[in-house]
Formats: C-alpha cells, structure tokens, sequence
C-alpha cells in the first residue's frame, strides 16, 4: 500500500492504527485551517506526532492532504453502503442519511477549500476525486432501483446528488441542509 510519495507502508496493527490516527488529525486541522493555512507542524501537533515523525509517514503535505481524503471518502462510502444496506427502513429516510454521511458532515470551512484545491490542482488527489463520487453515484441509483425501476433510477439519483450539490452551498449548517435534503429526497421518492 506504499506510494512514491507517501512513506512507508505500515507493517503492524499499531502502525495502521497511528497512520488514521494521524489522518484523522489531518483532516480536522484542513477542516479548521483549510489547505493553504495548515502546516505540517500544525497537523503533526494536532496528531501529537513530531514533525519528522509525520515526514516520514507523508513525504509533504500534498500526499499528507491525499491519503486524509482519500481514507475519509473511503470511511463515507463504507458508511453510505451500510446505510443504504439497511433495507427494513423507508427508502427516504436512508437516502437522507446516506446524502448526510456523504456531504453534510462537510458543511462548512473543508468544503469549499477541497473544491478548491481539486481545482487549483487536479492531479493532488489523484483517481479518488473521480472514483468515490461515481461510487456514491451508483450506490444511490441501485438504491432507488430496487424500489423503482432500473429506468427511472439513473436520473432520479443524478437529480437528488444536484439537488444535494444546490443545498450544500447553501447550507449554514448541517441541519438546514438534512431539513432542505429531506425535502427535496420527499418530492423525488414516492
């Protein structure tokens, strides 16, 4: 699982279990700080790891930025496949939640700074940028399918990850954006 650019790979549980710790540090200070402002020695301090320790994890801040959304998109789709697995609730109600472990957890300050960075430089995060959305995309189309039909699924999901894309911009907080979802998922899920 080693990269040019990200260290070595890890060799124990212990490491494993350091390196998302160290991730999950990551995130939230890019989360807090955005891409620009956080320095290694932030993150190394919020991870409570020295600053070459973390070096030699992540050869920069660019694989350091890579490998924390990646594990991030990849815990989501886990989470949204777990959600949309659970088939004794409504549809809607899972769609809701599925959308919220997807998008809405990225209310504020990351959301707009991701964007931007995947803009600025579309190379940084490499495949995931492209693979976890169609991911995303598919799970929620099988979803409604099962319910409704291969034919009208496709767009009806295209439709409600639009609608989601919308509200998130709007959105002041993650609750105004589940309450607006929800309306929306209601109006598309019959």
């Amino acid at each position: 699982m080693s990269s040019p650019d990200s260290g070595h790979p890890p060799s124990t549980v212990a490491e494993t279990d350091r390196r998302t710790m160290v991730l999950e540090s990551a995130m939230a200070t890019f989360a807090r700080f955005g891409y620009r402002k956080t320095s290694m020695e932030e993150v190394a301090r919020a991870a409570r790891i020295s600053r070459p320790g973390l070096y030699f994890l992540f050869s920069s801040k660019e694989a350091l930025f890579r490998a924390a959304v990646t594990q991030a998109l990849e815990h989501d789709i886990t989470a949204v496949e777990r959600v949309l697995a659970d088939r004794g609730r409504p549809l809607a109600e899972r769609l809701v939640e599925a959308f919220d472990q997807w998008a809405g957890r990225y209310i504020g300050p990351l959301a707009s700074d991701v964007a931007t960075v995947a803009e600025d430089n579309p190379d940084l995060l490499g495949e995931i940028a492209e693979t976890a959305p169609r991911r995303f995309e598919e799970l929620i189309t099988d979803a409604i399918a099962v319910e409704s039909g291969r034919e009208e699924a496709l767009p009806v999901a295209q439709t409600m990850i639009s609608a989601s894309i919308g509200i998130k911009h709007q959105a002041t907080s993650r609750e105004f954006y589940l309450e607006r979802l929800a309306v929306a998922i209601g109006l598309l899920v019959r």
